[in-house]
């Protein structure tokens, strides 16, 4: 009897400690499985970004104006890759919106022949009319100036962007931002030096840092031509830079620069600009991006 006694009493002092040290209970230390049970999982955090906005003003240069995609020297924003109403295209506002709300809910507020430091203005445009989304395309113009030493210094444009950001965030704070990366200038002349009517028409001065003289292939135009190459990938850092401090901003992630725009994607008055087929391309891209989860 005294023998079952001790016996009892050294399984509970066992079973104490085991329960204790929560090897029985299959707990955490710290945390109970009465207490876990009862709170349930920790609740994901609601995302910042929405895939579906229901407004879009869009901002930034004659890529976004369409310009040379309809008719020769013209602005053509019904077929905008961002805000068009033309079906073929399929603009970025006509896929999120619809057809019915696409003239009512978005706004073009791009400027042929702008350059980063008008986007501060351009964004406080945007601000008063309290978009869900904000597209950017800026910053062609700040490299395609007449010869490289003219293009815009990489923090002259850092800081208007950021200035740009914060007009933003200061009228529409909740307001997404899709940012698109500067296109690939070299690409552009490595893919038109070839076509003799791009050629001649480049000979009108488009981007003459980098489309000057197209069939050359010495030495100082290789170097005029990496230098514009050069401020073109480092105005694209700064766009993911900037883009990346703040949380309701996506950068594209150099989708725009990795296109390969061939004769079809660019306008035959200039071979420069996107044509219609590029402007669905340049949606497509951007349709892609913020749609994702």
């Amino acid at each position: 009897m005294r023998g079952r006694r001790r016996f009892r009493t050294t399984v509970a002092v066992a079973t104490a400690a085991l329960l204790s040290a929560g090897v029985l209970s299959g707990c955490t230390a710290g945390e109970p499985s009465a207490v876990r049970s009862a709170t349930g999982p920790a609740p994901s955090p609601t995302p910042l970004w929405d895939v579906s906005p229901s407004s879009v003003a869009a901002v930034g240069d004659s890529m976004t104006r369409a310009f040379d995609a309809c008719a020769v020297l013209s602005d053509c924003p019904e077929v905008s890759w961002a805000t068009g109403t033309d079906t073929a295209v399929n603009s970025l506002a006509l896929r999120l919106l619809g057809p019915e709300k696409v003239a009512a809910r978005s706004w073009n507020l791009a400027r042929t022949g702008a350059r980063m430091a008008e986007l501060p203005e351009q964004m406080a445009g945007a601000a008063a009319r309290r978009p869900e989304l904000v597209t950017v395309m800026m910053g062609a113009n700040d490299a395609c100036r007449p010869t490289p030493d003219l293009m815009t210094p990489v923090e002259d444009f850092r800081a208007s962007f950021e200035t740009a950001l914060f007009r933003l965030r200061k009228g529409a704070p909740k307001a997404q931002v899709y940012v698109t990366s500067v296109p690939d200038l070299k690409r552009l002349w490595s893919t038109g030096r070839v076509d003799p009517v791009g050629r001649q028409v480049w000979k009108l001065g488009i981007c003459g840092a980098m489309l000057a003289d197209a069939e050359d292939l010495g030495p100082a135009a290789e170097r005029r031509r990496t230098a514009v190459q050069d401020r073109v990938v480092a105005y694209n850092r700064v766009l993911k830079e900037v883009c990346a401090g703040d949380v309701r901003c996506r950068y594209d992630g150099g989708a725009v620069f990795g296109f390969r725009f061939d004769g079809e994607q660019l306008s035959p008055w200039d071979w420069f600009h996107p044509s219609k087929d590029g402007q669905a391309r340049l949606a497509e891209l951007a349709y892609r991006r913020i749609t994702a989860a």
